[in-house]
């Protein structure tokens, strides 16, 4: 032990060392290490999320040509106090037409000064409560231009267009001022946290001879090409994201699109102001095409009407549902989606527009009967997909 010790001790007094620290103590304490740099600590990558491309529903009618028989209807349906209501005649297709976000009716008819005073075939006057019959379903919008808006002259004209107003609808298609004529018809619509602009415009093929009241050409729009052209163009510039055009033309009674509609519609279609084309005025249904990824639906048949005729195709009708969905590289917007559904107008009591594959699928056709609404079935597909618009996506909308 004392070798080991000594060798111990020479070994120390030749680091030069003369520190009291043994070898014990070197042992068990640690060496020093060089000073190092603080870490910084690599940041987590942060990701903006990609944005949500807006979107949206529009759902479209037929002609609202109010005859007789619906004025009876909505005097039985009438309120408490005894004003007619209209609103039950439309319980069947509610339920879509509300949750669109976007609703658009074809009021064909002007209205007359009080429900008693309506007038039918062959110059209407609209009992004036089908407005708010229209607004408790869910319209938000009704196009004007027909070839009846003359029919109680100027003052028709005026009273119409402050029934929309006073329940919220807004219109396209005739005007009271001349000003009012000029201006884009705008409707904004909410979509989660943000709003998308939607220009209406709307045409005529003509007044039925009547002439302009008081020679103002600006009451209402007659169909001209470089006119819609150009008042879409306004609508853009206004501000629309998406403008819809609606047209009131062709041949009554025909399912075939006449020679104008076939002329006129791709070249509206094509135009980059254009987003799609609403048709109304047969009073039968008309196909649906796909051009370029737009829609024309050249006709889409009586909404609320009632003539004579229970067994043949002017008691079908059409509603339309269309999808628009943003493209977030430019900003606009594209037809993500085309649906359609056949709709039935009853002749006898109680008068009421049927969603015809659920009231199939229900059982409860109403005073139509199942035959009757298998035929207008059939005769809807076979119309509305006579253009190829099936094979471009277009699908019916069945029963929830």
């Amino acid at each position: 032990m004392a070798i080991v010790a000594v060798a111990a001790l020479l070994l120390a007094g030749c680091t030069g060392d003369d520190s009291s620290t043994t070898t014990e103590d070197r042992a068990t304490t640690p060496a020093p290490h060089p000073p190092t740099a603080e870490a910084t600590p690599t940041p987590s990558p942060t990701s903006t999320p990609e944005p949500e491309p807006r979107e949206f529903t529009l759902v479209a009618t037929g002609d609202v040509l109010l005859h007789e028989r619906l004025w009876v209807q909505a005097q039985r349906d009438a309120d408490p106090d005894g004003t007619w209501n209209f609103a039950p005649q439309l319980r069947h297709v509610e339920p879509i037409v509300s949750a669109a976000d976007l609703a658009l009716c074809h009021l064909e008819v002007p209205l007359a000064e009080d429900d008693h005073l309506g007038e039918g075939y062959p110059t209407f006057a609209g009992p004036p409560s089908i407005v708010p019959a229209l607004a408790e379903t869910g319209y938000t919008a009704c196009s004007t231009a027909s070839n009846h808006i003359f029919d109680q002259g100027a003052a028709g004209v005026d009273r119409t267009l402050d029934g929309l107003d006073e329940y919220g609808i807004a219109h396209a298609g005739a005007a009271r001022t001349e000003a009012e004529a000029t201006e884009p018809t705008i409707v904004q619509i909410d979509v989660g946290d943000d709003t998308i602009d939607i220009g209406l415009i709307s045409y005529t093929y003509g007044f039925n001879g009547i002439p302009y009241p008081n020679g103002d050409e600006w009451r209402s729009n007659l169909i001209d090409e470089d006119d819609i052209l150009a008042d879409a163009a306004a609508a853009r510039d206004a501000g629309a994201d998406v403008v819809v055009v609606s047209m009131h033309w062709g041949d009554e009674y025909v399912h075939e699109p006449n020679q104008q509609q076939l002329d006129l519609a791709p070249t509206l279609i094509g135009s980059p102001d254009i987003d799609v084309l609403l048709g109304h005025h047969a009073h039968v249904v008309q196909p649906m095409e796909n051009v370029d990824g737009q829609w024309i639906v050249y006709g889409m048949g009586n909404f609320m009407a009632n003539h004579a005729q229970p067994q043949g195709p002017r008691s079908e009708g059409l509603l339309v549902r269309l999808t628009f969905t943003e493209d977030l590289d430019d900003g606009t917007f594209h037809t993500s989606a085309a649906e359609y559904l056949p709709l039935y107008q009853t002749y006898e009591p109680p008068v009421e527009v049927l969603h015809v594959p659920e009231a199939l699928a229900s059982g409860e056709t109403g005073t139509a009967g199942r035959a009757r609404l298998e035929e207008a079935l059939e005769r809807t597909v076979d119309v509305v997909e006579s253009r190829g618009g099936a094979d471009e996506g277009l699908v019916m909308i069945d029963a929830d």
